[in-house]
């Protein structure tokens, strides 16, 4: 059995479709895919543990070849019955006087539950946390963000530019996508070992808008 391809991802990304199709076309290569915080996420290409990763820009990009994907909005996760549920979206002015929450995992959530802050996340991380007493309104003037793909920069590995035409919805029979075009398994491309890793609520009420 050939080494698997890695994948590492980030909160929110859901790779599903992509790794669906890695699974018809090159059944011969397992694919592994380990859902990481962004940290751990860029670290695993870095020491070799992940062929290939999909991160939320900005990240630092030395040594690294990004395709860019797609863009995320930004929202607000607030309590259940917080006086900005009763909006269909707020803009940055309107969280001047909340308190806000550095983080955007699961814990976060939790704090902003119990009442102690708000916290801004892409959208889709929201969703991945989302829980029933909290509630995310989209934030109108807030930056969005991007998730890209990521890889070594000089990477040789045939089974990252697989990837790469996976992604990029190429076909089977596409000229770059020839080698992944079978229908029973078949020996695996060679590759380069990889690098074995290094050992509120408001209390201050306020004019509501009309919805």
């Amino acid at each position: 059995m050939p080494d698997p391809f890695v994948l590492s991802f980030v909160p929110g990304v859901t790779p599903a479709k992509w790794i669906g199709v890695w699974k018809e076309r090159m059944s011969g290569t397992p694919i592994e895919v380990n859902p990481l915080p962004p940290d751990e996420a860029l670290a695993s290409l870095h020491s070799g543990v992940a062929d290939v990763a999909l991160l939320r820009l900005p990240i630092d990009q030395h040594d690294l070849s990004l395709i860019p994907l797609y863009w995320e909005k930004a929202v607000v996760v607030v309590p259940k019955d917080h006086v900005l549920e009763a909006f269909d979206t707020v803009t940055l002015a309107e969280l001047e006087d909340e308190t806000r929450l550095a983080g955007t995992d699961a814990g976060t959530i939790e704090l902003v539950a119990a009442n102690v802050g708000v916290a801004v996340m892409p959208q889709s991380v929201a969703r991945a946390h989302s829980r029933r007493d909290v509630v995310a309104k989209v934030i109108e003037d807030a930056p969005e963000t991007r998730i890209a793909l990521a890889w070594i920069d000089g990477n040789p590995d045939p089974l990252i530019e697989e990837f790469i035409g996976i992604v990029r919805g190429r076909t089977a029979n596409s000229s770059r996508g020839q080698a992944a075009a079978v229908d029973v398994p078949k020996e695996a491309p060679k590759r380069t070992p990889r690098r074995p890793p290094e050992k509120r609520r408001d209390t201050n009420p306020r004019a509501r808008r009309k919805r």
